[in-house]
């Protein structure tokens, strides 16, 4: 039985420059060994089936073979699904994020990042909140994430080291690992 993980590709198919198309991604990771290799959206993201429990070096065996085969540089981060039913399913943020595409979930590449970013959970966000657990961060942005105080203050102490989704994605991402 594989063990379902999800890639999340940080900045691919925004702007102009990191353009890979779905089908592409698909073939890269299929060819990595992953099984059962899905794509939601046209923005990175990708579900699939690791054959063998602990096999290494997922996210980083992804980013190369991008690289390598599509020229494409770009931080590939890798949770399980269970890690991402947990993060849906302890949001604590369920009661003020009202709208789920002003609702921003990230993902932290290093765990250990989130000492940097807990100085953000002492300030004072209103309207917008911000809370930490584990690798997950929660982001409301309702006035929108491009004019958003708290997104871009997640992004300044670890830079691209962390990606992020809404919460209408990161539900349907859920849905399509565990179905």
């Amino acid at each position: 039985m594989s063990l379902i993980r999800i890639a999340l590709l940080r900045g691919i198919n925004v702007g102009r420059a990191k353009r890979i198309a779905m089908a592409d991604l698909r073939g890269v990771v299929a060819g990595l060994g992953f099984t059962d290799v899905r794509t939601l959206l046209n923005s990175g993201n990708v579900v699939f089936g690791v054959p063998r429990a602990g096999q290494p070096r997922v996210a980083e065996r992804i980013h190369d073979a991008i690289r390598d085969q599509l020229g494409v540089e770009t931080r590939v981060t890798v949770i399980d699904c269970a890690e991402l039913r947990t993060a849906l399913d302890g949001n604590p943020l369920r009661e003020v994020a009202t709208n789920p595409s002003r609702f921003l979930i990230g993902v932290l590449a290093d765990p250990a990042d989130a000492a940097k970013l807990k100085p953000l959970r002492e300030r004072e966000w209103a309207p917008e909140a911000f809370a930490l657990a584990g690798r997950f961060t929660y982001t409301w942005c309702p006035d929108g994430i491009l004019a958003s105080r708290a997104a871009v203050a997640v992004g300044t102490p670890i830079g691209d080291a962390i990606t992020t989704r809404n919460l209408a994605t990161m539900e349907k991402l859920a849905a399509l690992a565990e179905a």
